[in-house]
């Protein structure tokens, strides 16, 4: 069965994730995150995508990103692996895949949920018992967003700009959101839509993206008698 086309809207942002193949580390030197963020930059230069947020953890990355063209982050994806596997695999005397599959991405409503997926991929390593606090971990873009600290990747979304009147009152209303816990229930909502490739926000926004683009953009509900055998084995098996 083919597969459907990811959802894309130009201007519109996505959170992608790609994982290492079988969960295996991408990263292990220092080098490796750098030449990562250097072709990361390049292609977004080169396929007109807007760089929010990121990080690198060591068998896996997040971005936040805004594509300007139809298949801009697909692109992007495939200039990375192109030459970040090469790399990867000189380095490290490898051969074969690197990735675990094809990176998984979901549309984003920017008013409803972009700043919380972005507090969502820079608490990755404070998540992961890597660090105590974002700003103590090194390949991230909080140091950014946050504080301020030099980073030509980044290129500020208008949700984000909308926090203060300067780039500093811009910070400052940033950090500010960190000292709020993302709900465990917001986190699954985050995790569920990217993994299984659903629009992420409110039912507006669903319903604006479904007219825009014809398809189906969440799973319909489960009807039937919840108490019938059919229903149980449908349920049982979607449970595996």
């Amino acid at each position: 069965m083919a597969r459907l086309p990811r959802f894309v809207i130009q201007g519109q942002p996505q959170h992608v994730i790609q994982r290492g193949n079988n969960r295996d580390n991408i990263f292990v030197s220092n080098e490796d995150y750098e030449y990562y963020l250097q072709k990361l930059g390049d292609a977004c230069k080169k396929y007109d995508c807007d760089l929010h947020a990121y990080v690198l953890m060591t068998n896996h990355v997040h971005l936040l990103i805004t594509p300007h063209a139809e298949n801009s982050i697909s692109k992007v994806m495939q200039y990375i692996g192109r030459y970040y596997v090469q790399y990867f695999n000189f380095q490290y005397q490898r051969t074969g895949t690197l990735w675990e599959g094809r990176y998984k991405a979901t549309l984003i409503d920017s008013e409803s949920y972009l700043l919380t997926c972005s507090r969502y991929i820079e608490l990755n390593p404070v998540r992961a018992d890597m660090v105590k606090d974002p700003s103590e971990y090194s390949w991230s873009s909080y140091r950014f967003n946050a504080l301020g600290e030099k980073n030509e990747l980044i290129t500020p979304h208008a949700t984000y700009q909308a926090l203060g009147k300067n780039p500093k009152g811009c910070r400052l209303s940033y950090q500010a959101l960190f000292l709020q816990h993302i709900p465990e229930a917001v986190i699954g909502e985050i995790r569920a839509a990217t993994n299984k490739a659903w629009v992420l926000g409110d039912d507006r926004f669903k319903a604006k993206v479904e007219r825009l683009i014809a398809r189906q953009v969440q799973p319909k509900s489960r009807g039937g008698d919840r108490h019938s055998e059919l229903f149980k084995k449908i349920d049982d098996i979607n449970r595996v």
